[in-house]
């Protein structure tokens, strides 16, 4: 008897492959599959990509039983990311991996972060030709290559059950885990070799350990002033970089930037394939979002570096920027401030810009968070 219903799920599975584009079952397991692949085979973000691809692979077996009103994944799904929660906490860990000295011995950098915000905006101009507002500003923020903030502000302006939520979610984590692949051809389009061999020596000024334990709780209490509604980002995120700072806490930090954020990383990717059902996933619409995230992303690199090549006109030959560093103002941290680094030392074996670089990309991570609490601040956009 239990064979026979066996058999029967089996009949059913096989009749929904054929039945009302049930092939987009299998397209979306090849999907799956690519994610495996690139997490494996070259070490793009495993962590997350390695979990959401098996994630869509699960969800898009017919009749599973992982989705749905007692589904295990849609069960975790309200629990962590419908009501925010998996990204918050994930920003304690990130907000713990993050050392802001590089930065804070050169506030200059800030504005490398600032700048690299750029395509956010330029995006969500764009987008407006296509979509909703509420919708143009969801994407937009795919550019800051910051998953947490994406899913913060797509959730509260179009909510978690939206159809383009997912699409929105999977291109932000996706380019994340893409920084050496698309960063690198832009940075060398808009710089020379003789741009990218200038040299940034590094003296570091001395920080006090005064300074790094009130630069979290300033930037909080700033940022709730500049855009109230990217509080609970910016302080989950400063709260994990207190953690690390205060010097008293030392074990619950190194939990925080391993156990806690690899935990929670997993249950991201894992849950956000729950918006990976193939009926929902293939349309149209999931290739313009996703092609308009590629915009946003080539943008705000691409407007980094020509900033800084903007400054370069008005300094002094000696005190000249190395423009590659201005890519890194992404939120994409650590990846985006290693590929600068990696880029410098292919030009030049003697040329270290990974404090420079750390440095622009830790303003960029602050900055996404601002830029995203600035646009669910802005009543247009609701």
């Amino acid at each position: 008897m239990e064979f026979l219903q066996s058999f029967e799920f089996l009949i059913e599975g096989i009749k929904m492959l054929f039945e009302n584009g049930g092939w987009k079952y299998p397209v979306m397991w090849a999907i799956g599959g690519l994610l495996i692949f690139l997490a494996i085979r070259f070490d793009m973000e495993p962590t997350l990509l390695l979990p959401m691809g098996f994630g869509t692979i699960l969800v898009n077996i017919p009749l599973s039983g992982v989705i749905g009103k007692d589904g295990a994944l849609t069960t975790l799904f309200n629990a962590g990311i419908a009501n925010e929660l998996f990204p918050l906490i994930l920003f304690i860990g990130i907000g713990a991996m993050i050392d802001f000295g590089p930065l804070l011995s050169n506030p200059k950098l800030m504005i490398f972060g600032a700048a690299a915000q750029f395509g956010i905006f330029f995006t969500l101009f764009v987008s407006s030709f296509f979509f909703k507002l509420p919708e143009a500003a969801s994407i937009g923020v795919i550019g800051a290559a910051d998953g947490p903030t994406a899913i913060v502000v797509a959730n509260e302006l179009l909510g978690p059950k939206s159809n383009i939520t997912g699409a929105i979610m999977v291109a932000a984590y996706s380019y994340m885990a893409l920084v050496p692949i698309i960063q690198p051809p832009v940075i060398k389009a808009l710089t020379t070799k003789k741009e990218r061999l200038i040299r940034m020596p590094y003296s570091p000024k001395s920080v006090s350990k005064l300074t790094k334990i009130l630069f979290p709780i300033i930037i909080t209490a700033v940022a709730g002033l500049v855009a109230p509604e990217s509080v609970a980002l910016v302080g989950f995120l400063m709260f994990g970089n207190l953690i690390r700072e205060c010097g008293v806490l030392n074990s619950l930090s190194d939990t925080a930037q391993n156990v806690l954020a690899n935990l929670v990383t997993i249950f991201l990717g894992f849950t956000i394939a729950c918006r990976m059902e193939a009926t929902e996933f293939l349309r149209p619409q999931t290739l313009l979002i996703l092609g308009l995230g590629l915009v946003a992303f080539i943008f705000d690199t691409a407007f980094g570096v020509i900033f800084a090549k903007f400054l370069n006109i008005f300094l002094p030959r000696d005190k000249k920027i190395n423009p590659m560093i201005g890519a890194a103002g992404i939120s994409a941290f650590p990846m985006s401030g290693r590929v600068v680094h990696k880029m410098g030392l292919k030009e030049d074996p003697q040329n270290f810009l990974l404090m420079h670089s750390i440095g622009v990309n830790v303003s960029g991570q602050i900055a996404s968070v601002i830029a995203g609490g600035l646009i669910l601040g802005t009543p247009l956009f609701r």
